[in-house]
Parts: structure tokens; sequence; C-alpha cells
């Protein structure tokens, strides 16, 4: 978790916090979670295709890898491609990557070669990332782009843009939003 009201991206004790307790979902993560630094997902700007605005948080990465990342870990990632998921009217991104020193990064160079090598992985992100929030009464999340992930030039282009929407925050003046 980030905390986006700071001037920079903090990642310290208390962004781990929920209602003064460590944030812990309601069953296991199977993946590595994270974020990219230096994205952000603009609440200004609306999706082309999608209409739906970004959720105002760096963009996350899901890291499909043998290993288990400590956390706050940083980590060199691979993108393989990305899941369009709208929580409560917001587009929030899921990168899905591979560790680069992961054994099976030679192996997997986009969203096909998971599905291929890796059968269920893909699908069980979107299910876990659907549900995750309805233990806490909320609804099920929904996925654009009927659901399906985008591949890998896709992913890295909200990549770049996320960027430049980051590097704009950061030149910005704005009192509405958080800005170092």
């Amino acid at each position: 978790m980030v905390v986006t009201d700071c001037p920079i991206y903090s990642l310290h004790c208390s962004s781990f916090l929920r209602k003064g307790k460590l944030r812990e979902y309601h069953g296991p993560i199977y993946w590595n979670y994270g974020y990219l630094p230096q994205t952000w997902e603009d609440p200004n700007v609306e999706h082309p295709d999608l209409k739906v605005k970004g959720d105002n948080d760096p963009v996350d990465v899901v890291e499909i890898g043998s290993r288990t990342n400590l956390q706050g870990e940083i980590s060199k990632v691979k993108v393989l491609g990305a899941l369009a998921m709208i929580d409560d009217g917001e587009l929030d991104w899921k990168i899905l990557a591979i560790a680069s020193d992961d054994p099976m990064a030679s192996e997997l160079d986009s969203v096909a070669d998971v599905d291929a090598k890796m059968p269920g992985v893909i699908s069980g992100i979107r299910e876990w990332f659907r549900w995750y929030k309805t233990p806490d009464g909320k609804p099920l999340n929904e996925f654009g782009f009927d659901e399906a992930p985008l591949d890998q030039e896709a992913a890295l282009e909200v990549i770049s843009e996320t960027h430049d929407y980051w590097k704009q925050l950061r030149k910005s003046k704005s009192d509405d939003l958080w800005v170092g």
C-alpha cells in the first residue's frame, strides 16, 4: 500500500495499517503484489475505451514468479501483459509480470506464454481481484476489454502513459491532489 497524500510515494510502516492494524486480506494471495514507482492513474483522465478514470494510485503489478518477496522488497520485473480492473467505478490497472531472475522468465514473453506454460494463473489473478473485497461488503470488481488480458505491448503503453501522468502530477500545483 502506498501513501498518496504525502509529497512523494511513501512506503513506511503506517502505510501497511488499516484501521490501526496491519492490512490483511481475507484469504491468501498467491503472487507478489506491489506497484510500479513513478506511475500514477490520473483520476481526472477518462480512458477512451473503458469510460472510467484512474484511481489516484500508482499502477499495481502482480509478479507471478516462484519466489515470495519480502514486504517492501524491490524487484526488477519483465512485463508480460495487463488486466484492466474496474474497482468502484475507477480504473485500477494490474500489470502482469515475472521477476527478471525467475527460472521461468526466459520462457515467458507474453500472456499467451503464461496461459500455455502456467495454465490458470491469469484467470486465477482475475478472479482473486474480482472477489477480494466482497468479505467487506463491497461488490465484485469488473474487468474491461471483455475481461481479456492485454498483451505486453499494450501493458508497456499503460506504463508509459501513467509515467507521463506522474511526471505531469509532479509539475502541478493542484490543491486537490497530493504532489511532491
